[in-house]
């Protein structure tokens, strides 16, 4: 799975002031990440809002996505969820010829056992007719898919091939580095770590900042995998303030307002999330134009 080394978006869907989609602004996102030079998309990822849109938007989204991006970067889908019956019919009804990976993520709210999410994985694995990268974000899921549990799927099942992994955790990102198998791709699912794991011996990153800034975001995970040490950290600490400010107030919130302070989509996010608050607008606004400045 050369095509997921780098960097990866985990794209956002751009609101109107009522609420609706914005096409326009989706497109400009998707244009803007490609030409910015990331290495692949996500759609329909947790930063989508996926789980306050109905299945019409959510195909909306995805035509809109794929006809934009015109077969020129590699697409990734996230198809997961706590319902494994549910998540096992749309693999085996969904036209995924596409996509060159879907993105589960780790059953959330019932907090399954390390036994069930295990079994869980193994039914993704068996309806999926295309690779399986898994997605461990405990502060959103309520349960951490263990290291161990991660290599016995690696192991078991020649479809899964990747884990984004988001915990934050070096240490446990380092004992799937030493462990896995040589083909399976560690890819960071925390901005702020995804350099560190680079070196450390992952693939590279789905990102969430990395659509606001992705020349420059792009570019740090590519030094960090040729082993340009001090050149990719001049970008990782350029960036390491806006990484926590677009985090700060919940996710999409913050990069949302990165889009509007470059005129490219309005900050509406939809309950029960909300915008920032102007005091962070207005941080993050003096971050964009000081980049703007510089680049």
């Amino acid at each position: 799975m050369q095509s997921l080394i780098g960097t990866g978006v985990a794209l956002v869907t751009p609101f109107r002031k009522d609420f609706s989609i914005d096409t326009e602004a989706l497109i400009k996102i998707v244009n803007f990440s490609i030409d910015g030079g990331v290495e692949y998309l996500v759609i329909l990822g947790t930063t989508a809002e996926n789980a306050t849109m109905n299945e019409t938007e959510k195909e909306f989204v995805i035509q809109t996505v794929v006809e934009t991006n015109n077969g020129r970067l590699p697409l990734v889908l996230g198809v997961g969820g706590n319902n494994t019956m549910e998540v096992v019919e749309e693999l085996k009804s969904r036209d995924l010829s596409q996509f060159a990976a879907i993105l589960s993520v780790s059953p959330y709210y019932n907090k399954p056992t390390q036994e069930g999410i295990y079994q869980h994985f193994k039914a993704v694995s068996q309806a999926s007719p295309i690779p399986v990268i898994l997605y461990n974000v405990p502060s959103r899921t309520g349960s951490n898919m263990l290291p161990a549990t991660v290599l016995r799927l690696a192991n078991d099942f020649k479809n899964i091939v990747a884990i984004k992994e988001a915990y934050g955790d070096m240490v446990q990102a380092m004992q799937l580095l030493k462990n896995k198998p040589k083909d399976f791709l560690v890819l960071s699912g925390d901005d702020m770590i995804a350099l560190p794991m680079v070196l450390a011996g992952g693939s590279g990153v789905i990102s969430v900042i990395a659509q606001g800034f992705p020349k420059e975001f792009s570019e740090m995970i590519r030094l960090g995998l040729n082993r340009k040490v001090d050149d990719a950290f001049k970008l990782q600490y350029q960036f390491s303030d806006c990484i926590d400010m677009i985090f700060e107030q919940g996710n999409p919130a913050g990069i949302k307002q990165v889009f509007q302070s470059l005129g490219i989509a309005e900050n509406t996010v939809r309950l029960p999330l909300v915008s920032v608050d102007e005091s962070l607008a207005g941080r993050i606004d003096k971050f964009v134009e000081k980049i703007n400045k510089i680049a």
